[in-house]
């Protein structure tokens, strides 16, 4: 089941305000004493952030920008070859920068004509029900900080990469971005939390790593896969399953590991006939009703 902690560096604030990012021991950037200054003041900028106010503008270091455009440029080249056309068509649109790390003021720009979606900062984990939610107001919370650069093509936790070069091209498609509107209305009419969960297991399985034929190959759509320069490589080798919402609210599965198994959709209309059904009609009593059918990992 989706353990959301697992994915950021826990963020505290002391008494006095001093914000520290606990980034893990074997964080590419733990013994970086400049980067851990670095993302501890990110973090706070976000954690001061609010709903009306300007989003913060950070000034990114030259070691910053060249990961941004080392991961920029290699992962186009892989979403040519492994993105679904979707996807394509959405990023040709979005047209996001490659040689500098927009701001989320610019991403909201480029991103809102598009599919009425803005970009808000976030320090690092948003709870469920917030950051699923506030996709009702087509809003997404983003993290501002950026990989350590001494691993450019790797990062254990979502950066400004994942949530804009995977999120962004992805919400720029008209029909994945009313997926995320319908995921966010479900979640105000949920209370419980095995339903939450529920929900989150099957986003984890379709909009972050969620794949689909098209044109006799096996192409990429999920977030986590189209940000994910060694996964987008590997993908093709996990187990497929028939997209099926039973199992993917209730299959056990290991986020820090490539996934084994994923759920393909036979095309983008069938995974948006779908998914959209399922988050339009998705109440409290679904995880029981559907939870019998729960399957373990191959």
């Amino acid at each position: 089941m989706f353990t959301e902690a697992q994915l950021y560096s826990p963020v505290t604030r002391e008494r006095d305000g001093d914000v520290t990012v606990h980034l893990s021991d074997d964080h590419p950037g733990v013994g970086d004493e400049h980067y851990r200054t670095r993302r501890n003041a990110i973090a706070a900028l976000a954690l001061d952030y609010r709903p009306g106010n300007p989003v913060p503008h950070i000034d990114y270091t030259d070691d910053e920008q060249q990961v941004w455009r080392i991961a920029s440029a290699e992962l186009a080249r892989k979403h040519e070859v492994y993105a679904c056309r979707e996807v394509r068509e959405a990023a040709a649109r979005l047209a996001l920068p490659r040689d500098h790390i927009p701001q989320l003021d610019d991403v909201s720009r480029l991103l809102h004509p598009l599919t009425g979606f803005r970009y808000v900062p976030a320090a690092g984990l948003v709870p469920l029900r917030e950051f699923f939610g506030s996709f009702a107001d087509r809003t997404f919370h983003s993290t501002q900080y950026i990989r350590h650069h001494s691993a450019p093509l790797y990062t254990p936790e979502p950066d400004a990469i994942h949530e804009i070069i995977g999120h962004a091209n992805q919400l720029a498609s008209p029909r994945f971005a009313s997926l995320y509107e319908t995921v966010g209305a479900a979640v105000g009419r949920l209370e419980t939390d095995a339903a939450l969960k529920f929900l989150a297991d099957v986003f984890w399985f379709s909009l972050e790593f969620g794949v689909v034929r098209e044109d006799g190959q096996i192409r990429c759509y999920g977030a986590g896969l189209l940000s994910s320069y060694g996964e987008i490589d590997e993908f093709r080798q996990a187990t497929l399953r028939p997209l099926d919402v039973a199992q993917m609210g209730t299959i056990s599965y290991d986020i820090t590991h490539y996934q084994p198994v994923l759920f393909c959709a036979d095309s983008v209309d069938q995974l948006v006939d779908v998914l959209g059904e399922f988050f339009a009609t998705m109440d409290d009593d679904t995880p029981a009703r559907l939870g019998g059918r729960a399957h373990p990992a191959a």
